[in-house]
C-alpha cells in the first residue's frame, strides 16, 4: 500500500496525485493509501478526508457508474466545473467573465439508456458499473425523472421478449408530454412475430412509440417535445438537451445574445431546440446534417402560430460549411456544436460579417480552441455562462457571447 496526496480533480472528475497517480471518488487535499496498478491507485482508502466530502445521496453511488461526483459538495463541484472552462480557455491565452454555473436539480434527467439482460433467475435491468460491464440495479437513482426510473421493468420486459442470454441490451427511453419514447438496440433480429408481440407490449404499456433498432414497430401518440411554440416530434435517437431545466438555461444564455435580431442563422440545428424559441422574434435559417431532423423541426413550425419564417437546409458543417457570401443579411449566428467542436465553420464565421455569435459547447477544450481563433480574427469573449445539466458527472455545458465592432 502506498499513501498519496491528492492535489487536483482530473476531467473525468477522478482525484489527481503526483506521478500522476490517479485515484477515483477522492477530493483535492486528502490523503489516501491504495494499491497502485499502473497509474491508477485501486483498493482506495481516505486517510484524511477532504471538509468538501459529502455522503452520497444515492445508495448506488460506489457500484453504478451513472455518477463520478455525489462524493463531492456541491459547491466544489461549481467551482470545479467553472474552473474547467478557465483552464480550457487560460491555455488557449483567454480569459472572460465567467457567470455563476446554474446547476439542475436531482431527478430531472429526461433520458437515459438502461442495460437490461436476461438471467437464470429471470431479468435485471439498471445502468452499468463503475469501469465495468456489469449491470447494476438501481431502483433508487437520484439522478432521472421519476417517470424514467419506473421504467426499468419495461426494459426487463423487453429484454425477456427480445434478448437473449449472451447478449445486453441497450434501452434508450425518453420522456415526452404524451408518454414514454422508447428505443431499443442489441436484441434479436426483428421478425413478423416479434414485431407483432412488441406491438402489443407498446400499446398494453402505453409508450408513445417503441422502436426496435432502427425501426419503428409502434407509435401509439406523437412522443413531441416543446421547443417554444412549437410540438416537435424528433426521429428516434436524434440529439436531445439532458434536463429541460438545462435547456432553458442555455436558451436564456442564447436569447440575450440574439436580442434585436431580425435574422439569425442557427448552425447544428438539431430538431429545433433554439430555432423555434427563437422564431418567436426573428426569422432563422436552420442547418443540420440529419434531414429527418430538421423535418421534424418544419413540421412542427407549421403546426405552430404566431412564429416568423423558419427555412432550413441539410447539410454537413465539417464538410461543408457556410460560406461568408452565405451569412450576408443575416444579425447573428448561433452554433451548437457536437464534442468535436466547429473548427472550419468558424473560420469562415471569421471571413463574414457577422458581429454576433452566440456559441453553446458541451466541450470546453474545442470551444477554447474555436474561440481563441475567433478572437485571433478580431472578435471578443464577453461571457461565458456554465450550465450543469448532468449533474454529478464530468461533463460541463455553456453558452457564450462572442461580438465585434
Amino acid at each position: 500500500m502506498t499513501e498519496h496526496k491528492i492535489i487536483r480533480l482530473g476531467i473525468y472528475g477522478d482525484g489527481i496525485a503526483e506521478g500522476p497517480v490517479f485515484a477515483p471518488m477522492t477530493l483535492p487535499g486528502e490523503v489516501v493509501t491504495g494499491t497502485l496498478e499502473g497509474a491508477t491507485l485501486t483498493d482506495v482508502k481516505i486517510i484524511t478526508p477532504s471538509d468538501e466530502r459529502v455522503a452520497p445521496c444515492c445508495r448506488h453511488f460506489k457500484a453504478c457508474g451513472g455518477c463520478q461526483l455525489q462524493h463531492a459538495s456541491d459547491d466544489l463541484v461549481a467551482d470545479w466545473k467553472t474552473d474547467v472552462i478557465a483552464q480550457a480557455l487560460a491555455a488557449q491565452g483567454l480569459r472572460t467573465e465567467i457567470r455563476p454555473i446554474v446547476t439542475s436539480p436531482e431527478q430531472s434527467r429526461r433520458r437515459a439508456t438502461f442495460a437490461a439482460r436476461r438471467t437464470k433467475k429471470g431479468t435485471m435491468s439498471g445502468f452499468h458499473g463503475r469501469a465495468s460491464g456489469t449491470v447494476v440495479e438501481i431502483p433508487d437513482c437520484k439522478l432521472v425523472e421519476p417517470e424514467l426510473l419506473a421504467a426499468r421493468e419495461i426494459a426487463e420486459a423487453l429484454a425477456v421478449l427480445g434478448g437473449s442470454r449472451k447478449a445486453t441490451l441497450a434501452v434508450t427511453v425518453t420522456t415526452s408530454p404524451r408518454g414514454l419514447d422508447v428505443q431499443v438496440s442489441g436484441g434479436k433480429p426483428i421478425d413478423g412475430p416479434l414485431r407483432i408481440t412488441l406491438a402489443g407490449l407498446c400499446e398494453t404499456r402505453g409508450f408513445a412509440r417503441l422502436t426496435w433498432e432502427d425501426e419503428v414497430i409502434a407509435q401509439r401518440a406523437p412522443p413531441v417535445q416543446r421547443f417554444g411554440a412549437g410540438d416537435v416530434c424528433p426521429p428516434p435517437g436524434a440529439f436531445l438537451q439532458a434536463t429541460a431545466h438545462g435547456e432553458a438555461q442555455l436558451l436564456a444564455a442564447v436569447q440575450e445574445i440574439v436580442q434585436g435580431a431580425k435574422r439569425v442563422i442557427d448552425l447544428f440545428a438539431g430538431c429545433g431546440t433554439f430555432t423555434l424559441p427563437l422564431a418567436e422574434n426573428a426569422e432563422v435559417f436552420a442547418v443540420e446534417g440529419e434531414a429527418l431532423m430538421l423535418e421534424a423541426m418544419d413540421k412542427g413550425w407549421r403546426m405552430a402560430r404566431g412564429l416568423k419564417t423558419v427555412t432550413h437546409s441539410a447539410r454537413d458543417l465539417y464538410r461543408r460549411p457556410l460560406l461568408p457570401d452565405e451569412f450576408k443579411k443575416f444579425d447573428a449566428v448561433v452554433m451548437d456544436p457536437p464534442r468535436a467542436g466547429a473548427e472550419a465553420q468558424t473560420a469562415e464565421i471569421l471571413r463574414s460579417d457577422i458581429k454576433r455569435v452566440a456559441y453553446v459547447s458541451c466541450n470546453p477544450v474545442t470551444f477554447a480552441r474555436d474561440v481563441a481563433q475567433m478572437v485571433a480574427g478580431g472578435f471578443t469573449l464577453d461571457w461565458v455562462q456554465p450550465v450543469d445539466q448532468f449533474r454529478w458527472s464530468s461533463h460541463v455545458e455553456l453558452a457564450a457571447q462572442l461580438s465585434r465592432v
